[in-house]
């Protein structure tokens, strides 16, 4: 449903919001791309006079957790415009759960990077709307292949699980997820 301006707006969104934190983070969105991997499924925009001031994609996928193949939806491309940050703005990321929901997925899913750790389990794990867990590695495939880096990636980062549709005690145990299902 989006036009080429939003995807135009969307682009410079991400590479303001990502960039700050390096530049790498910034480059997916260059030429007004406004995905980074796979495209999203469904996405939530907050708007505001300014245009963009927060954004999170949903996209459904099977992971493997340990040696189960599991249906979730995997949520990512979360940011707030840098000038919101601290205003309470993040707490909008409550208003995906009926989409979830919708979807019929036992799980909502997503990465991020260990810095975050606090501001997660403050809007999150508080609330019990998420278990954000640490010690497991996520395994994926690097979305432009390139002859002179390995076409797979793993990291160690923060996995955040959002209990749907099944409890969290059903989330399978495993070190490793690996996101190509």
């Amino acid at each position: 449903e989006l036009q080429l301006a939003d995807h135009i707006e969307l682009s410079d969104f991400f590479r303001n919001t990502y960039g700050p934190t390096g530049a790498c983070n910034a480059r997916p969105f260059e030429g007004n791309r406004s995905w980074a991997g796979a495209r999203p499924e469904v996405r939530a925009i907050g708007y505001d006079a300014h245009g963009v001031a927060a954004h999170i994609g949903i996209l459904r996928r099977f992971i493997k957790v340990g040696g189960v193949d599991l249906l979730v939806a995997e949520l990512g491309l979360y940011g707030v415009r840098p000038d919101l940050e601290g205003l309470g703005i993040s707490h909008s990321v409550r208003v995906m759960y009926p989409v979830l929901q919708e979807l019929g997925v036992p799980f909502g899913f997503g990465t991020v990077r260990p810095a975050l750790q606090k501001h997660l389990t403050r809007l999150l794990g508080r609330r019990g709307l998420a278990t954000v867990v640490s010690g497991v590695r996520v395994r994926s495939t690097v979305p432009d292949v390139n002859t002179e880096f390995p076409p797979v990636r793993v990291e160690d980062v923060l996995i955040v699980v959002f209990p749907i549709a099944r409890p969290m005690s059903d989330w399978p145990t495993g070190m490793t997820i690996d996101r190509n299902g």
